[in-house]
């Protein structure tokens, strides 16, 4: 565990800084599909059994990579290898060029001034574009099926991974990350994060386009320079 400085708050240690700036990024080396990010946010947000703000994403369930069971799953994906099972925790990264804010046509998803992407939810007509547009999977529409959304033929109100915004607004960090047994969610600034992958010989598990979705084509570079 880490002491934040400026707070005193015990932070995990994939929590590096919160608040203005502040970017969430899995380590795929480091998830084990525990499952406990999804409760943790479950548990703190109160959120339906259906509404999944976070989600574990798993490939090539039960197949080992060429180096065996976790072994260098990024390396080997740089390599042009299969990497074996991964999983990857899915949820928004508040994207520095976020397609979902660029295809609503309400402006109920913003790109916050501090780095958050927030919706509106006076403003969400359940177009769902937003779903269309976010590679990541992120939006969620779990009243679709329910009131006026089903009278109407809408997706109902759009609802997502919110980065913990409350909680950060009092230097705790989301609680994913602060309850993950492995430390695979990190949240700090673009270079905190690089240098902690580059720390622990992990990688992204993206490609440079999505990169530069997530972080711009600036931050990215962090990365690639890895």
């Amino acid at each position: 565990m880490t002491q934040d400085e400026r707070s005193g708050q015990v932070m995990s240690q994939g929590v590096m800084s919160t608040g203005e700036g502040m970017r969430i990024f899995p380590d795929v080396e480091a998830c084990i599909d525990c499952g406990g990010c999804v409760v943790a946010c479950k548990r703190t947000w109160d959120r339906e059994i259906h509404n999944q703000r976070i989600d574990i994403t798993t490939m090539a369930e039960g197949r080992a990579g060429p180096q065996g069971e976790n072994a260098d799953k990024t390396d080997r994906l740089a390599a042009g290898e299969r990497p074996g099972e991964t999983s990857l925790p899915m949820q928004c990264y508040h994207c520095e060029n976020a397609p979902c804010v660029s295809v609503c046509p309400t402006n109920a998803l913003q790109k916050e001034d501090d780095g958050f992407v927030s919706v509106s939810e006076d403003l969400c007509v359940g177009c769902q574009y937003c779903l269309s547009g976010c590679p990541f999977g992120a939006p969620q529409f779990p009243d679709s099926n329910e009131g006026t959304a089903q009278l109407f033929g809408t997706g109902g109100i759009m609802d997502k991974c919110t980065g913990c915004r409350e909680r950060q607004d009092v230097q705790k960090g989301p609680a994913c990350a602060e309850e993950c047994a492995t430390d695979a969610i990190l949240v700090g600034s673009a270079g905190e994060i690089a240098d902690e992958l580059e720390k622990r010989d992990s990688g992204s598990f993206f490609n440079d386009e999505a990169m530069e979705i997530i972080f711009g084509a600036d931050d990215a570079q962090l990365f690639s320079d890895q």
